[in-house]
């Protein structure tokens, strides 16, 4: 999907301040208020804007620590079932099926280091799971970077795939 300048401005606005109203927005950026819900609802519809709901910090309901979990998933399962149990487990907050040596890879929480092996009992309990392997953030640097992508999208023009264009 292409972004301009105005969806990018109007993005950026929002992000830096959630909970502005639309014809806070209009104001600010100096366009009518039907132009702001209008291009919301694009980005909303074309998946661009995936929600508008608050983004949840586990550290501060006690959940500090963030391990990484490769996964080597029982292959007479099928990705639906294993997807289907893990996704009960309160603890996995991302789950991605992924290429190399292992099928999937968790994003879990814990309360502490030693609590890291309590969610990797439940993802085996499943019985969907036959190994891990777990990595534990020690710091984050970079989270949560897409819109910084979404502006130099809008910064840069669309590039012609190779082999188009003169």
């Amino acid at each position: 999907m292409d972004v301009d300048s105005l969806d990018s401005r109007l993005v950026t606005l929002f992000c830096e301040r959630p909970k502005l109203s639309v014809l806070e927005a209009s104001r600010l950026l100096k366009v009518a208020r039907a132009t702001v819900q209008a291009r919301l609802d694009r980005l909303m519809s074309r998946g661009v804007i995936k929600s508008w709901a608050p983004m949840l910090n586990p550290s501060e309901f006690g959940y500090p620590v963030t391990a990484y979990c490769s996964l080597t998933v029982r292959q007479d399962s099928g990705h639906a079932v294993v997807v289907a149990a893990l996704a009960q487990i309160p603890e996995i907050l991302e789950l991605h099926t992924v290429s190399g040596d292992s099928d999937m890879l968790a994003r879990v929480v814990a309360r502490s280091n030693a609590d890291v092996q309590r969610v990797l009992d439940l993802i085996v309990a499943t019985q969907t799971v036959v190994r891990s392997s777990s990595v534990i953030v020690l710091q984050t640097h970079i989270e949560a970077q897409a819109l910084a992508l979404l502006q130099a999208t809008a910064a840069t023009p669309a590039a012609a795939p190779a082999g188009f264009g003169g």
